[in-house]
């Protein structure tokens, strides 16, 4: 396992008289940190004002291509301020080339980027959406199980054409096969053929943390649904740009793409 999979720290901040935080998690591009803070502090991390629970729980994440050096600021009621210094350690990304994708999914019409336009705009509206369940505090566990076929943060080149990286897993599997929920948390989103994406399904864990599952065969849920961890809410599948039926696993803090492998840990065999 590489370097960086293996930094799983622990940060401590607690000089006497001043705000009390403890930050631990993966402190690398991609990955999700757990902070615990007061409950009645004020959190805000790149100018966002970050929710903290009564318990004090709160959640940060670093996108694919973050700068290594963060400022994470703490304000208690009283007034104190304590600014936070985040250092992250780097990662290389893999080159992933595929070929075989229809000429029509490489080169979209008008009509077809319009409608590429408007799937963008809805999903990026739901991920910004904030639930105050706590199902972003589980211990994750992989949606289904198999062999991984695409990684989070890779460059990919589709028919020899260079375009956007991945941001997500892609886990083989035949159509079919059961999609378990990684985490407890409340279905936003369903969308039975975007254009990329296929049949696709957004379930919030709470405090902008959602799953997104892509290319599905069939989903057995409903937005609005509650559903718990290790549910089985849909079935994989080969819908939209896709060379063969797999799993699309991609995890979000709200616009913030996160590689999800860190979070849900090494593959079951």
């Amino acid at each position: 396992m590489k370097r960086w999979l293996l930094l799983l720290l622990l940060l401590v901040a607690v000089p006497v008289g001043a705000v009390e935080l403890d930050l631990r998690g993966y402190f690398t591009p991609g990955g999700l940190v757990y902070g615990r803070t007061c409950a009645d502090c004020l959190v805000v991390f790149q100018e966002r004002r970050v929710a903290v629970t009564a318990e004090g729980d709160f959640i940060i994440g670093f996108g694919r291509d973050a700068a290594l050096a963060k400022e994470l600021l703490v304000q208690s009621a009283d007034g104190q301020v304590h600014h936070q210094q985040i250092q992250l350690e780097p990662r290389d990304y893999r080159i992933q080339r595929i070929d075989g994708i229809s000429q029509r999914l490489m080169e979209p019409s008008q009509e077809d980027l319009e409608r590429i336009r408007r799937e963008a705009e809805e999903i990026a509206a739901v991920r910004q959406q904030f639930n105050v369940n706590r199902n972003f505090l589980e211990s994750f566990i992989w949606p289904l199980t198999g062999r991984i076929t695409g990684v989070y943060g890779s460059q990919r080149i589709f028919n020899g054409e260079p375009r956007q990286p991945h941001f997500g897993i892609d886990i083989a599997a035949s159509t079919g096969t059961p999609v378990k929920a990684p985490a407890g948390g409340v279905v936003t989103y369903l969308h039975a053929g975007m254009f990329f994406a296929g049949t696709t399904l957004v379930v919030d864990h709470g405090h902008g943390l959602a799953s997104t599952f892509l290319h599905l065969h069939e989903v057995l849920v409903e937005v609005g649904q509650e559903v718990t961890q290790g549910q089985i809410i849909a079935t994989a599948g080969a819908t939209g740009r896709v060379t063969g039926p797999h799993l699309d696993w991609r995890l979000n803090w709200f616009d913030v793409r996160l590689d999800p492998a860190l979070v849900a840990g090494e593959m079951p065999n």
